[in-house]
């Protein structure tokens, strides 16, 4: 059986930017803090990590009665900022998860920034969160190769006789190849986020590619069938 480990923003969904806005939306409601917020990156990041900039960024303390008060005010207004900020599922995703969820042979998990209720509220209002049965998410940690370690372990509870080499990340971001490689992983990269091709290729993942719309290709790719790279 080989596992395969999803990154979701930019990977398996564009959420529209309603994370940002339910965030933001939640410091200006529950913190009074309505500056606009700049210069803080989030492609491949923790929400941990982004929650903490944000909180430097207005001067807030950053405790854990803080933290649990944003991610209540966030959680609550997630669902509406995807409901209006429109979003949707990227290119052959749904096809690919469904060849993969109907098949004995693949394990499927989450490999993610997103707090762990976000990436359920995300995947429950595009449909997608029936596919998966584990994962490891961004609630505890700021570095994104310490949830790739977690992922590990989820993975070594479900396939005690794992090996590295029999487990896939797939994601957007050269964190996403990072975060795969340090753990002992195989690689996908999908240039459907942030990052174009050529800035990807750079990182060196195991496989490379514009998006998962070849549902038969992808496949193949993760039976071992096809060629490191792909453009």
């Amino acid at each position: 059986m080989t596992v395969l480990l999803f990154d979701i923003d930019g990977t398996l969904l564009h959420a529209g930017g309603a994370g940002q806005a339910a965030m933001e939306l939640a410091l200006a409601e529950e913190f009074d803090r309505r500056e606009k917020v700049h210069g803080i990156p989030t492609a491949g990041r923790t929400d941990r990590a982004i929650s903490a900039d944000l909180f430097k960024f207005h001067d807030l303390a950053l405790t854990d009665e803080n933290i649990e008060k944003f991610k209540r005010a966030y959680f609550q207004r997630l669902p509406h900022a995807l409901q209006n900020l429109g979003g949707a599922v990227l290119p052959g995703v749904p096809d690919l998860l469904s060849a993969l969820s109907g098949d004995v042979h693949w394990l499927l998990g989450l490999l993610t920034g997103n707090f762990a209720e976000g990436a359920a509220l995300k995947l429950r209002h595009f449909g997608l969160n029936e596919h998966f049965g584990f994962g490891a998410y961004g609630d505890l940690h700021v570095e994104r190769n310490d949830v790739a370690t977690i992922a590990w372990s989820e993975t070594q509870r479900r396939r005690p006789l794992a090996l590295p080499e029999e487990v896939w990340v797939i994601g957007d971001t050269p964190a996403d190849i990072a975060c795969g490689r340090a753990i002992g992983a195989k690689t996908l990269a999908v240039a459907t986020g942030y990052y174009t091709l050529d800035q990807l290729k750079i990182c060196e993942p195991d496989f490379l590619c514009a998006d998962l719309a070849d549902t038969e290709a992808i496949l193949d790719v993760f039976r071992g069938a096809l060629p490191k790279m792909a453009k």
